[in-house]
């Protein structure tokens, strides 16, 4: 006798960049609790492989690639993920920047969150009439590279308020 499986809803995203059109299902109780222990370790890496290891369960495409998935790309995914896991309304406590002090309850719905581009958006940058620079959007792993000058402290910040 086989093991019973789980029955759980599926959805369909467009992930911004690419338009490849992905179904995913809510992370479970086991994936929630790996990100959870990831935040408390307060280390970039364990964050981010807690992230890859979530969204590529979660993601049930055949040919999702989350290694050539860019910041927002992933963002967008565990956003939507998150919304139909734990409840589409986040509450999030800000501080205002004027005084340090004022703290502001704001509350927005997860479904209202898109990824816009400029109508004049382009990845190519010219340097001349004829030379062109093609530019990549950057991975997950410009932030947790430790050669990587970018400071990544915001992205925790932003993911620890979603389980609050």
């Amino acid at each position: 006798m086989s093991l019973p499986s789980l029955n759980t809803p599926t959805y369909n995203l467009t992930i911004p960049s690419t338009k490849q059109r992905i179904k995913y299902r809510p992370f479970v109780v086991k994936e929630e609790k790996i990100l959870l222990i990831a935040l408390e370790s307060e280390n970039d890496q364990e964050i981010a492989d807690a992230l890859k290891s979530i969204i590529t369960a979660c993601v049930t495409t055949k040919d999702f690639d989350f290694n050539k998935l860019a910041t927002f790309d992933i963002e967008y995914i565990f956003l939507n993920i998150r919304g139909k896991s734990v409840g589409e309304v986040i509450d999030l406590l800000l501080v205002c920047p004027d005084d340090n002090e004022t703290e502001v309850k704001v509350s927005f719905n997860i479904d209202d969150v898109k990824v816009k581009f400029e109508k004049d958006h382009s990845n190519k940058i010219q340097i001349s009439d004829n030379l062109w620079v093609e530019m990549k959007y950057p991975g997950l792993e410009s932030f947790t590279n430790p050669n990587t000058k970018v400071e990544s402290k915001y992205v925790i910040e932003g993911l620890s308020n979603f389980f609050e």
